[in-house]
């Protein structure tokens, strides 16, 4: 992403909500080089932020709500959570989470767009979201996965002011301009049972070794390292429970 540090109305943080959090410590570990620090207060739920040196880069959350799928969530950031969750509901979205403080380090939504994809927003206060972005195990770019791409953009233009640039086969977000991520239109490929998702990608040194990586730790291929005409060299991975996230060569646009 053009992006290299959090932004209003841009991702800023990336989060896996997991049924086995030591498991998925174990994977990244091995994949991305990630050390992890797990907030010792109870009323925490044993969030864990993972690091790249001192820089905070993601997090692994159990699972707070019997039901809820083993996924990764995107995080964008806003000046004012609960303005833009009141934007969400009148753009056609929906509200599931909050707005709620988390102690004293920023205000938090969970909303659904009109599509059914999950996404939360992030108010900072002392915590303004990743400390790395576009290095080697860190967030890189976010992706769309829509089934209806018109109502999509109509919303998050509407909700984030995202400028949007369309290509016959691909659309892609900005802030101002600097883009950041994309959005894909899911045809029949796609299993009905799949719902609409943003999906992260984490920049690697080399794509075709951290597949390999993945797949050594119990991971799963989902799509082969390609790479993209004009574009950079990507796989989309499953960890070892089943959350999907993909992987770009660090230095190529996606």
């Amino acid at each position: 992403m053009k992006l290299d540090a959090p932004v209003p109305g841009g991702p800023c943080w990336a989060e896996l909500g997991t049924d086995d959090p030591a498991a998925a410590r174990r994977f990244y570990t091995e994949l991305f080089g990630w050390r992890f620090e797990t907030d010792p207060r109870q009323e925490a739920g044993g969030y864990t932020v993972a690091h790249l040196g001192d820089a905070a880069v993601a997090a692994l959350t159990p699972l707070y709500q019997q039901g809820r799928p083993v996924a990764w969530n995107v995080s964008f950031g806003v000046s004012d959570a609960d303005v833009t969750a009141r934007m969400i509901e009148e753009a056609g979205g929906k509200v599931l989470v909050g707005p709620m403080d988390v102690f004293d380090v920023g205000r938090f939504v969970v909303a659904l767009d009109p599509g059914g994809a999950a996404f939360q927003l992030w108010q900072a206060r002392t915590f303004p979201g990743a400390g790395l972005f576009n290095a080697p195990g860190s967030l890189g770019w976010v992706e769309l996965l829509s089934r209806d791409a018109a109502r999509a953009e109509a919303f998050y233009t509407t909700v984030f002011g995202w400028t949007v640039a369309t290509s016959e086969h691909y659309t892609r977000w900005g802030v101002g301009g600097a883009e950041f991520g994309g959005m894909i239109t899911m045809d029949d490929k796609f299993p009905p049972e799949v719902p609409p998702h943003w999906l992260p990608y984490f920049a690697v040194a080399d794509v075709d070794a951290s597949t390999a990586t993945a797949g050594q730790a119990g991971g799963t291929v989902l799509m082969e390292p390609t790479s993209l005409p004009d574009g950079p060299r990507i796989a989309v991975l499953r960890d070892p429970r089943r959350a999907v996230f993909g992987v770009y060569r660090a230095g190529e646009q996606p």
